[in-house]
């Protein structure tokens, strides 16, 4: 049965988590269904609850990499300027209530359900004047974080963008600074082949007027997102011309950071293991600075303080040591590359992998670049419906590694407990692959 077939008996669930959990497993629109939408439908619900999103002072930030590392160094800074700030994010790591942050501080439950309560009817009532065009799960998130944020009464909220930009959910907030963090070929399913083509659906969340901010692109990528910037009258800052940031020596799990804006420069520290990730401090930086919500003359002690205290679940992040127990959410080829860069920093005397990898990834990349110099790979099935099974990946790593020891586990904890027998106390266990099991074992391995 086609997906608009189906959409045309919707029956709405009555309890709030499972509405969640149904949106959740409904089919993702394709890019000509989200184009073909005659009202998005994330501006109907917002228009249902009173349109929050045009009280809210947001910082917007979209990208192919580092948007949510960004999005929370950018949350560290302006509250360590003493600014009440919400943040929305995605993927979640294990709850739903993670996407939404109050004061840095995760959502209770009871809030999130208190939002979807008041965006049910509207939420019915689009529905049936839209059948073959329902709501996703993203669209309802994103209803209920400006919800919620309006309600709090926030100073500022930064708003990390779901899948591209141009027809994203979040791009209905009219920002104060629009962000574009990187651009790769990602989801070329829906946002096309080339860099070019990527780039124009992130350059859609530059706004008239509004001031950019440039991560380091790819020359076809920057050229159509300064086109962009031209065409709206938005006044951009590129990193390596405006802004830059060098990463200097420094312990094993904290990075030194020289920071450079205009009429700015400090030296800081920020408690993460990849050197990449001082990349999104300069942009999170540069976006605070675009702001105007922190006076120049506070900006260098505040970012210091804001980076200092950073906490980043889930990117290259130090779990534990003896042995040391690395999560990362590594699914591409880009920051597969980037973990490996980050645990080369550490002393170890031998390496044990706990993979799982999402079907529709590059499977052979991330295997090659993750497991050189492995002594054992674990293998399991981080989600039931999106990730490979661990037979699929052990045919791969069996092609290109012959060598290494391969182990294929039903559930996380069963490849935890394995690999943590495996480990030496002077050794590396590091996890990798997808967002589902950075999530799953992050508790587990502490």
């Amino acid at each position: 049965m086609q997906p608009d077939v189906l959409s045309r008996s919707i029956t709405l669930p009555d309890d709030a988590w499972q509405l969640l959990d149904w949106l959740a497993h409904r089919p993702a629109p394709s890019l000509a269904a989200r184009e073909a939408r005659p009202q998005h439908a994330v501006a109907a619900l917002l228009d249902g609850v009173g349109n929050p999103q045009r009280r809210l002072c947001a910082i917007h930030v979209a990208g192919s990499k580092g948007k949510g590392s960004t999005a929370l160094l950018v949350e560290s800074i302006l509250a360590a300027a003493g600014l009440k700030t919400g943040t929305f994010t995605s993927p979640h790591l294990v709850r739903w209530t993670e996407r939404i942050r109050i004061g840095g501080v995760e959502l209770d439950a009871q809030s999130l359900v208190l939002a979807l309560e008041a965006l049910r009817p509207v939420l019915r009532s689009y529905c049936s004047r839209e059948p073959a065009h329902p709501p996703t799960f993203f669209d309802v998130m994103t209803a209920a974080a400006f919800y919620l944020f309006d309600r709090a009464g926030l100073d500022v909220v930064v708003i990390e963008a779901g899948l591209g930009g141009r027809l994203d959910s979040t791009n209905i907030v009219m920002p104060r600074v629009s962000c574009i963090t990187s651009v790769e070929l990602e989801h070329t399913e829906l946002l096309g082949t080339t860099l070019e083509q990527i780039a124009a659906h992130k350059a859609g969340v530059i706004k008239p007027g509004v001031p950019a901010v440039i991560g380091t692109l790819p020359a076809p990528a920057l050229a159509c997102v300064l086109e962009r910037c031209a065409a709206v009258g938005a006044s951009a800052w590129v990193e390596g011309y405006e802004f830059a940031v060098t990463v200097g020596e420094s312990a094993d799990t904290t990075l030194s950071l020289e920071l450079c804006l205009p009429g700015v420069s400090l030296a800081a520290s920020i408690p993460v293991l990849g050197a990449h990730l001082g990349r999104c401090a300069a942009i999170a930086l540069a976006c605070v600075a675009r702001s105007g919500l922190v006076a120049d003359e506070r900006l260098a002690q505040v970012a210091i303080a804001g980076l200092a205290n950073a906490r980043l679940p889930g990117r290259t992040e130090v779990v534990g040591r003896a042995p040391w127990r690395i999560v990362d959410g590594a699914h591409t080829p880009a920051s597969a590359l980037a973990l490996r860069a980050a645990i080369a920093r550490l002393n170890y005397v031998e390496s044990h992998w706990l993979l799982s990898i999402s079907s529709g990834k590059e499977l052979g990349a991330l295997i090659r670049i993750l497991l050189q110099g492995a002594n054992s790979v674990t293998l399991t099935r981080a989600d039931p419906l999106r990730s490979l099974a661990p037979a699929v990946m052990a045919a791969e790593v069996a092609a290109q590694f012959p060598g290494i020891p391969v182990y294929c586990l039903d559930t996380c904890a069963q490849a935890v407990a394995h690999v943590r027998h495996l480990a030496h106390p002077d050794g590396l266990i590091c996890c990798a692959g997808s967002v589902y099991l950075a999530g799953a074992v992050r508790e587990l391995l502490c």
